[in-house]
């Protein structure tokens, strides 16, 4: 560890504490995940429901595509409802009607106000009493709630089904004609929605908030937000400015000055010569822009289908192409071709750490790995298909189909596939690394770190194998968090960061012992929050309130370190000034500075947004959502697998000339076409979204009443103009990349004109 001791130790006490919190928050979401009885009965002892009904009503969730046709506890698409939501709301003036009915002969609408409320207190003693048995396993409801849920079930056959009755609606939802084809298996998804909204209106044992912290906001029955809730939302307030207040503190008295390190006359990594793994990459580089048009041409259809919900311009593409297929393909697509571009680019490393030579058979696994990767794509985008055309059986749809999870959505053998290539590019970086690590003398420090980041990614997607396709959903969520934050916003924060610290000091633009310094403190600091801060995306996940407290507070410290981006930002783009030859990889270097900026912005600013559990109470499922993911995975990990990219094709094509017109011209329209999806169309959606959401409740807010408003669905239009800037941005790099691979470019690498900036 050397003169790194403390850093080492700051790490390693970070990790060890971090991540004990996270293990026993685990543990209270095993023991406090809302029970599913082993029968659901009437008072007079018809049994409605069993748990093994229930299940098989999510496993047929699952298989019209899950996460991607709505939402369930505000996890998943945001055109059709939040079926959590929409069932309980619906079930609610079910009961409240029956009631009227019964008790006075009217409809509740014709009752005056006094006996409404008179009812309204029934209702809320009703619904918020918890009548599940632990010793019989068994929970009881009225005969009148019986009657409330047959109706509310009624509805949602129809609407699953083809019930023409119903077809305007299915459009409005961007759901395709019998959603789910089977009668039997309709029924059974019915019993799944139900338990969820019981789960979200019932009261846990000796509490006064429900198994999902009074989540939705549903006013018939006093769901609000708790105290608790609204404590640890000022509580995350209070750290968020106390951890900024720190950092600056820390920064302006500990960070130092590390003297510049007199720059190489020319590039040192250009000083290689290419070895045979290094050459292999550009067919991953053809993948990476392959797949980012692939998934830019599939989020241009799918914004479209919340306009027309069955069609693209009057075509019927939902017959064979529905929203939740084109969605799914959307986000699986962003993530291989993302995941592709980190890979390269660390691959194209190992060579550089060998000596300049390739481990034995190294352009053999590089090209295993390749193939891996295309089976992936390909066999994971059949089943997808094939599960939600529901062609494969029900009991293969799991396992080769989908498995109705956002972000995981490809089914477990291919997600068996993926840790698989991710084990085999452990192995490859590992046989660069190790070697370079057993060479005696020099500072090792920032390659062990590398080391460290390279294992982390190569094997905690792995957790996202410890759930199944019959798991609780509250257990499941625990984990598939594990794979989309503490995987892809942790440990591949982690990586990029002393990827490029490794880079610009292997370059000799920054000293190295400043590069392993920073790399250090940020992986502790990115660690800190990242690690707790997981629990964010659980406060209504049927959790308790420790979970929501742990979530809150750390959620806060994420953003803290995005606070000193704008610095980070400057001595990137500082970078390219510093050689001649660094005009090379200028493009690289701008992307860099991109991403520090969506960083701040996306991660940040729109990350923080919705991180307090009040602010999530209200807008959990709703367009604000959105804004975040868009603006962090492209704007962060979007222009990062660019960038990488880019840069590795620099080096395999030494004598590729970019147009630079051509770039800065996609630079722009990329950041400019992301700003305007974001700040024309998702932001101002999702604030009107929160105004309903806080005056009427989340069922409004993702109603077909309120979404197909004129001015809502003019400011979907709208999303159009963005959507086209940003594809032309992207259609530019896209063009230089394959200039580059295919031959099609300049002989000699051109210099930035004076003017060519970003």
């Amino acid at each position: 560890m050397g003169s790194y001791k403390k850093l080492w130790w700051t790490l390693i006490l970070t990790l060890g504490i971090t991540f004990g919190v996270l293990g026993w928050a685990g543990v209270e979401v095993y023991r406090q995940a809302p029970p599913i009885p082993g029968q659901v009965v009437t008072a007079s002892g018809q049994v409605l429901m069993t748990k093994d009904s229930i299940l098989d009503g999510q496993t047929a969730w699952q298989s019209t595509g899950g996460m991607q046709v709505g939402s369930i506890w505000g996890h998943g698409a945001y055109q059709a409802p939040d079926w959590t939501a929409d069932w309980l709301h619906r079930e609610l003036l079910a009961w409240l009607d029956l009631a009227a009915q019964e008790e006075d002969g009217v409809a509740y609408d014709a009752l005056p106000a006094g006996r409404k409320a008179d009812l309204r207190d029934q209702l809320k003693q009703e619904y918020r009493a918890n009548t599940y048995d632990t010793a019989r396993d068994t929970m009881v409801v009225s005969e009148r709630r019986a009657k409330a849920m047959e109706q509310t079930a009624s509805y949602y056959k129809k609407l699953y089904g083809s019930d023409p009755e119903l077809k305007s609606s299915r459009e409005n939802f961007a759901m395709k004609e019998d959603t789910l084809p089977s009668a039997e298996r309709r029924e059974l998804l019915t019993q799944f929605f139900f338990w969820t909204a019981w789960a979200a209106s019932t009261e846990r044992p000796n509490m006064a908030a429900t198994y999902t912290n009074n989540w939705p906001h549903e006013p018939l029955i006093d769901n609000v937000p708790t105290a608790e809730n609204v404590v640890w939302s000022i509580v995350s307030v209070i750290v968020l400015l106390a951890g900024i207040g720190l950092l600056v503190w820390g920064w302006s008295f500990l960070h130092k000055e590390e003297p510049e390190p007199q720059v190489p006359a020319k590039d040192p990594l250009a000083g290689f010569s290419l070895t045979a793994s290094q050459k292999a990459l550009g067919k991953y580089l053809f993948i990476v822009v392959a797949l980012f048009t692939v998934q830019i041409m599939l989020g241009g259809v799918t914004a479209h289908y919340t306009l027309e919900g069955q069609s693209f311009y009057g075509i019927p593409l939902s017959d064979w192409f529905p929203y939740s297929l084109l969605r799914t393909w959307h986000i699986q697509a962003a993530l291989f071709w993302i995941a592709t571009g980190f890979l390269a680019f660390g691959l194209f490393f190992v060579p550089i750490l060998n000596g300049g030579k390739d481990p034995k058979f190294q352009k053999l696994g590089v090209d295993v790995l390749f193939y891996a990767l295309l089976i992936l794509v390909v066999g994971s985008f059949a089943g997808n298909y094939l599960a939600i055309a529901h062609i494969l059986p029900p009991e293969l749809n799991f396992w080769f189909g989908h498995q109705g999870y956002e972000y995981i959505d490809l089914g477990r053998f291919w997600q068996w596939v993926k840790l698989a290539g991710l084990l085999i590019w452990l192995g490859l970086m590992l046989r660069g690394v190790v070697p370079a690590l057993r060479q005696k003398g020099g500072d090792k420090n920032l390659l062990a770190l590398l080391s460290f980041s390279v294992i982390a990614v190569g094997l905690f997607y792995g957790s996202g194998l410890f759930y199944g396709e019959r798991t609780h959903i509250s257990v499941m969520e625990y984990w598939r968090w594990w794979v989309v934050h503490l995987w892809v916003e942790g440990f591949f924060e982690v990586f990029a960061t002393t990827a490029l610290a490794f880079l610009f000091s292997s370059m000799g633009l920054v000293s190295y012992r400043g590069a392993t310094a920073a790399a250090l403190a940020s992986a502790s600091l990115f660690m800190l929050g990242g690690v707790p801060g997981t629990l964010h995306h659980l406060y209504f996940s049927g959790t308790t309130t420790p979970i929501m407290a742990i979530g809150a507070t750390f959620s806060a410290l994420e953003v803290v370190p995005l606070i000193v981006l704008g610095y980070e930002a400057w001595e990137n783009y500082r970078l390219k000034e510093r050689a001649p030859w660094m005009k090379a990889v200028h493009w690289p270097v701008i992307c860099f500075v991109s991403v520090a900026f969506w960083n701040m912005l996306g991660a940040g600013v729109f990350g923080f947004m919705i991180n307090p559990p009040i602010s999530l109470y209200f807008i959990q499922g709703l367009n604000t959502t959105p804004v975040h993911a868009h603006a962090a995975l492209f704007g962060v990990y979007g222009f990062l697998a660019l960038g990488f990219a880019l840069l590795v094709l620099r080096y395999i094509r030494p004598n590729f000339s970019v147009s630079h017109s051509r770039m800065k011209f996609g630079f722009w329209m990329l950041n400019g076409g992301l700003a305007l999806m974001i700040f024309t169309s998702l932001l101002p959606i999702g604030l009107f979204q929160f105004h309903a959401s806080v005056s009427e409740g989340l069922w409004y807010a993702r109603s077909e009443e309120f979404l197909q408003q004129d001015f809502l669905q003019t400011l979907r239009w709208v999303r159009t103009f963005g959507d086209v800037v940003f594809i032309a941005g992207a259609l530019a790099w896209v063009w230089e990349v394959v200039r580059g691979l295919f031959g099609l470019g300049g002989s000699q690498p051109a210099a930035v004109p004076a003017k060519a900036h970003a």
